[in-house]
């Protein structure tokens, strides 16, 4: 990021001890693309869903689809809750049910 008010951010944050020393703040315009390919699924998901009517509706929906697709892509550890070979509705079945 290149803003000064990114580094100001960091540095006061770190100054008062919720930030890491090693903490550091990337420059680099491309860094974004990983990060909007990854929202690319998201809003193909619900651009066709013709809005959200609550808040609160939109915020558990887009929660829902984005933990769909980050166990698809292996983002998190779910052996504790996965056996070998389940599939992903089961998993989300048991975060459901958890």
């Amino acid at each position: 990021d290149g803003y000064e008010a990114s580094h100001q951010a960091v540095s006061e944050l770190k100054a008062e001890g919720d930030l890491s020393a090693e903490t550091q703040v990337r420059t680099s315009k491309y860094l974004n693309n990983l990060i909007e390919q990854d929202h690319r699924r998201v809003k193909q998901r619900y651009y066709p869903m013709l809005g959200f009517k609550q808040f609160g509706n939109a915020v558990v929906t887009i929660s829902g689809i984005e933990l769909i697709q980050n166990m698809r892509k292996g983002q998190f550890n779910i052996s504790n809750i996965s056996q070998e070979g389940r599939q992903v509705q089961q998993v989300w079945e048991t975060v459901l049910a958890a």
